[in-house]
């Protein structure tokens, strides 16, 4: 199944009731807030009334919370070879 990854990348403070309901309506409430629905005409149509404070993505695959943060985590910048037993080197 086809699912709309949409991402609020702007606030929307400022903008009318309208597009504010229309985020509330989405389950978008804080920035960089990530939900997922699927395909329809419905939510293509809402989407579209807040274009400019979402990015949209198609994907196949729900990601949980935790795969989420994972994805956003830089990487660690060391790789541990070996690990001494002991506490002296």
């Amino acid at each position: 199944m086809q699912y709309f990854k949409i991402t609020l990348i702007r606030s929307g403070i400022g903008m009318t009731g309208r597009q504010n309901k229309v985020l509330q309506s989405l389950g978008l409430r804080k920035r960089m807030s990530i939900v997922y629905h699927p395909v329809s005409p419905e939510v293509a149509g809402k989407i579209m009334k807040v274009k400019e404070l979402v990015t949209v993505a198609e994907t196949d695959k729900l990601e949980t919370k935790k795969e989420i943060q994972e994805s956003r985590r830089p990487p660690k910048g060391f790789v541990v070879e070996k690990k001494v037993l002991g506490g002296s080197v």
